[in-house]
């Protein structure tokens, strides 16, 4: 399977949207050098698409493997993994005080897109370990962060979320694993957890999960929950592993698809553990570990519409079928107006969804090391803001743009075997993980937009009419008609939002009823107005046309829809209260 890292795309999207400069002129950043940015990503596109793209299908087919030593890698993941640590990949982002790189947000993004584009089962596992990572560092005790960091932040150890129960689903608040007090410091923790991504693996000596359960006194409910740390091997005081701990892998589960990562039943039964943070106050600490999940999550869906786009190309290209004007004998199926309206939609959605990823990610960075406290709040909001878009948006367009890929391969796109099926298998998990799509909507509107009165979203429309204004005024034809398509999603999503506003105060069912369409119409309205901002900065360069081609398009594809959109949320959702009383209402 091939695959190459868009690099003039992601460079683009660094330095136009991502704001690279500004990032790096907040101090917090001594080793970024921006001549530096060009060879890391030529060395992560050689991992991606010498090491781990030619694996993809090989894992696919294989899958990973239960045995009675517990569970073992895909063929040749094992290798690819200690390729990923020697080159540092691991700690780009991560403080140098626990052997981190140090370098912005953003940058790390990029390389991990090139990473899950090319291999996202593997991806997954280094995405796990982020989570744990972030948590560790935002709630963990020093003995915690001295004992575990430093070999997760190099990769030498591996992390892995464990919080999700057969009874409670996404529901964490029914969680039932018990951690009872050992005497020593230490909790004896005892239940089962599911669905738990790379949650047993060979590659690496030791995989650290972070488990969520209840204390013995602990509360109902989601104030009862709290978060622990167990090793697969327990940490001698030299550093050295000692004692296996007594949780185990009981089973994989059998999925659609990214066969490679392991899927596992987790069985706890009295391992030692730790507390992250105080007690009772886990659902912080989870919420630490979602949120960086979830922007990966997103760049996942961004990787693997990148991969299905770059197949759809080379299979459009090869395939002859048919005729067109002026051109003589069967012909390359992309000569076809419509297998070039799927491509041009495939690439306009990656690129926007793209763009919205690193932006969260630059927010991110903004948010905590700008040395402006009013700038840092803008940027916090900010970054609240984008990652229920980065995530469901994002994915979203990533079934979006694989099924267009199955599409363009016809019959072929069907069968098992092909490329074009695989990512539509694996990328149909994206909306599901680490919070469904449809709990990212109900966050975008009961959280982040409820919880400043709109202010945030209203700093976002203020930045998407100035980018219109800014496009009206260069007076060319195609900037003037992306203005108008901007203007009008400014007004509509404007509507929306105080439609949503007074929903969510008043009749909270009927606006949580319209909480999805909302979200999708803010990601349009976002990501059109980041592709024109990359198009505008882009004005004098070789990629003009194509920065400018792929927001035009997207404005009168997508954007154009955006006045319709705004009955979607406010009239269907009450249709859909009324329609619940006749079809499934008890």
């Amino acid at each position: 399977m091939s695959y190459t890292a868009p690099i003039a795309q992601i460079a683009h999207t660094l330095v136009r949207i991502a704001r690279l400069d500004e990032i790096a002129a907040t101090g917090a950043f001594p080793n970024y050098d921006p001549e530096l940015v060009a060879p890391i990503l030529d060395e992560a596109n050689k991992l991606a698409r010498d090491v781990l793209a030619p694996l993809n299908p090989i894992g696919h087919k294989t899958g990973a493997k239960l045995t009675d030593a517990g569970v073992v890698a895909a063929p040749g993941l094992s290798d690819a993994y200690r390729q990923f640590v020697e080159g540092g990949w691991m700690g780009l982002a991560f403080p140098e005080a626990f052997g981190g790189q140090g370098l912005p947000k953003p940058l790390a993004l990029a390389v991990f897109e090139m990473i899950h584009g090319a291999n996202m089962a593997f991806g997954l596992c280094p995405l796990l370990s982020f989570g744990a990572i972030e948590a560790l560092l935002a709630h963990g005790s020093d003995e915690l962060q001295q004992t575990y960091l430093p070999k997760l932040i190099s990769g030498e150890w591996t992390g892995a979320m464990n919080l999700t129960e057969p009874q409670a689903g996404s529901d964490v608040g029914a969680l039932v694993t018990k951690a009872a007090p050992n005497g020593d410091g230490s909790y004896a923790i005892t239940g089962q957890k599911i669905y738990i991504t790379w949650g047993d693996h060979d590659m690496t000596p030791n995989i650290i999960q972070l488990v969520l359960a209840r204390l013995p006194d602990a509360p109902a409910g989601s104030k009862g929950i709290s978060l622990f740390v167990a090793p697969k091997f327990f940490v001698n005081a030299d550093g050295s592993l000692g004692e296996r701990n007594t949780f185990r892998c009981i089973g994989l589960e059998h999925k659609m698809g990214i066969h490679a990562s392991p899927t596992c039943v987790m069985e706890y039964s009295g391992a030692k553990g730790w507390l992250v943070g105080e007690p009772n106050k886990g659902l912080a600490a989870m919420f630490t570990m979602m949120n960086s999940a979830r922007l990966n999550v997103g760049l996942e869906g961004v990787a693997v519409g990148e991969a299905a786009l770059q197949a759809g190309v080379a299979y459009a290209q090869d395939r002859k079928q048919g005729s067109a004007p002026g051109m003589q004998g069967s012909v390359s199926i992309i000569h076809h107006p419509d297998v070039q309206r799927m491509l041009a939609t495939m690439a306009s959605g990656v690129q926007a969804a793209r763009a919205i990823c690193y932006a969260c990610g630059a927010a991110a960075d903004l948010a905590e090391h700008h040395p402006d406290t009013d700038v840092r709040k803008v940027n916090k909001a900010r970054e609240d803001l984008l990652t229920p878009l980065a995530k469901a948006w994002s994915t979203d367009r990533a079934i979006e743009v694989t099924n267009l890929g199955v599409q363009i391969h016809g019959g072929m796109g069907f069968m098992s075997e092909t490329a074009a099926a695989q990512f539509y298998l694996d990328a149909r998990i994206t909306p599901i993980y680490e919070g469904t799509n449809g709990i990212q909507a109900m966050d975008l509107v009961g959280r982040k937009l409820s919880g400043d009165g709109g202010a945030a979203m209203g700093a976002m429309l203020a930045e998407v009419r100035a980018t219109a204004r800014e496009a009206r005024a260069t007076n060319q034809p195609k900037f003037v008609g992306v203005a108008d398509r901007l203007e009008a999603g400014a007004d509509a999503l404007h509507e929306a939002t105080q439609w949503m506003l007074g929903a969510m105060k008043s009749a909270r069912e009927t606006g949580l009823s319209g909480a999805t369409a909302y979200l999708a119409l803010a990601g349009d309205v976002v990501g059109g107005c980041l592709l024109t901002r990359g198009a505008l900065d882009e004005q004098a360069t070789l990629d003009a046309a194509r920065t400018l081609g792929l927001a035009a398009y997207f404005a009168e594809d997508r954007l154009s829809r955006a006045p319709s959109a705004v009955a979607s949320i406010t009239s269907a959702a009450q249709a859909l209260q009324d329609a619940g009383s006749v079809l499934w209402s008890a």
